[in-house]
């Protein structure tokens, strides 16, 4: 074993606790004083008054001993999210080694903190280092079997490939730079400040599909209209971000809706738990069978029973979770009339009955955005689908939410019918008319 300054390495394969608490109990020997700074000890303590306190008073964020700083105390106690912020508001290095190669984002995930984990990825920490056994961030979440935090550090581990290739590329306009047109901004983007408290076990899928790999017509605003139920969701309705997933564009192909509803959901909602699902963007018919199918990024209507998700498949694959609600929430049209849908090339609009297309469990109440022969319209001014916009301000400014995160369906869709019918009719000469039916709208 060799010693240089602070830093200690080790042949040795250590564990997390044997890798900190080596360096504090060899730190005690040699200086026969404490090892840890006020600071840290509040910072592992969870007192996130005193962290507060000692840092306006001067305390040094990054101060070490024998290696370990106060955000190495925070993360490897499993301290709040809240001190973890801080301390990195105030300066605190994020890739800092504690010793033999173990960084805050290596006990992180060791803890199993998924809020932790992706709070330092936002933060720009290094995924990319080994700890004492080899093992990356990303290898130890695999072997663990923490999905979700797994998913985040293939993500990022995704998003900083593209950067790498793409930093000289630039892509080619579609039109003229001075005539592109930016996404609206409207009043429902501005999240409204009463938030509903945590449910850890409220879970949701939202997808947006605006381009498609076919050359479909673009369904537009469905990206802006997904990141904004999101938002919505995790910012104000109290659901966990690790608890919902989003898919937009390409990353929402056939294979992904599979995924996500017939494996994530049922591997992570518990008994008694809540589901709420959200789809923008196209929905096509089966001329031959009169189903009607989502349109993934990968879709194509002349070959949808191959290539789209039909509602059929999805309601059954929900049916089968042990949620107390599950709620779903279509901005699209399924009559292949135009609006968000899609149609094979000679195949007629078909008139679709999506009420009685299959039995809905007790529990699920879908809200679609227009009745089986009608289209879905955008509201181009606000920068949404024309149901969405009004979902959302529903959702703002009515009081449709309880306390818990719940939507109170009944009330919401009462505001939401005739606000979308009646800009239909007076903007685009267009009758759309939301339709909810299903199990529960308590």
């Amino acid at each position: 074993m060799k010693m240089k300054g602070n830093l200690i390495s080790s042949s040795l394969c250590w564990s997390p606790i044997i890798s900190v608490l080596f360096i504090l109990l060899v730190g005690m020997a040699m200086t026969g004083c404490a090892t840890v700074t006020q600071l840290g000890t509040a910072a592992h303590g969870g007192d996130i008054r005193e962290v507060e306190a000692l840092l306006n008073k001067g305390a040094d964020v990054n101060e070490r001993v024998m290696g370990v700083t106060p955000l190495v105390e925070a993360v490897f106690y499993n301290a709040s999210l809240d001190i973890v912020r801080l301390l990195l508001d105030k300066g605190a290095h994020i890739n800092i080694d504690a010793g033999s190669g173990w960084k805050p984002i290596h006990y992180a995930v060791n803890n199993g903190n998924a809020n932790v984990v992706k709070l330092l990825l936002d933060r720009g920490a290094d995924f990319s280092g080994m700890n004492g056994f080899g093992k990356t961030p990303l290898k130890m979440a695999e072997e663990k079997g923490l999905t979700v935090i797994a998913r985040m550090l293939r993500e990022a581990e995704e998003n900083q490939y593209k950067k790498l290739y793409a930093k000289d590329e630039k892509p080619t306009p579609s039109v003229p730079e001075k005539f592109s047109v930016s996404t609206p901004k409207s009043d429902v983007d501005e999240l409204p400040l009463v938030k509903a408290k945590p449910n850890k076990n409220s879970y949701a899928i939202v997808i947006g599909i605006e381009n498609y790999r076919q050359k479909l017509p673009k369904a537009d605003y469905a990206v802006n209209d997904a990141k904004t139920m999101t938002e919505y969701l995790t910012k104000v309705m109290g659901y966990p971000e690790e608890n919902v997933i989003t898919l937009l564009n390409d990353h929402a192909s056939n294979v992904d809706l599979v995924k996500y509803f017939e494996k994530w959901l049922p591997n992570n909602v518990e008994n008694g738990g809540s589901v709420f699902v959200y789809y923008s963007g196209h929905g096509a018919p089966d001329p031959k069978s009169g189903s009607a199918y989502l349109v993934p990024y990968d879709g194509d209507p002349s070959f949808i029973d191959e290539t789209g998700y039909s509602l059929k498949r999805m309601y059954a694959a929900l049916g089968k979770l042990p949620a107390k609600e599950v709620i779903v929430a279509l901005d699209s049209c399924f009559s292949g009339a135009g609006g968000r849908s899609v149609l094979a090339k000679g195949a007629r609009p078909l008139v679709m009955n999506l009420q009685n297309a299959v039995d809905l469990p007790s529990n699920m109440t879908v809200l679609s955005a227009s009745s089986g022969d009608q289209t879905s319209s955008t509201y181009d001014e606000k920068g949404h689908g024309l149901f969405t916009y009004f979902m959302l301000k529903g959702i703002k400014n009515e009081d449709v939410t309880r306390q818990d995160g719940s939507i109170k369906m009944d009330a919401l869709f009462g505001y939401i019918k005739p606000q979308v019918e009646r800009i239909a009719r007076k903007q685009y000469n267009n009758e759309q008319t939301p339709q909810l039916f299903g199990g529960k709208t308590r």
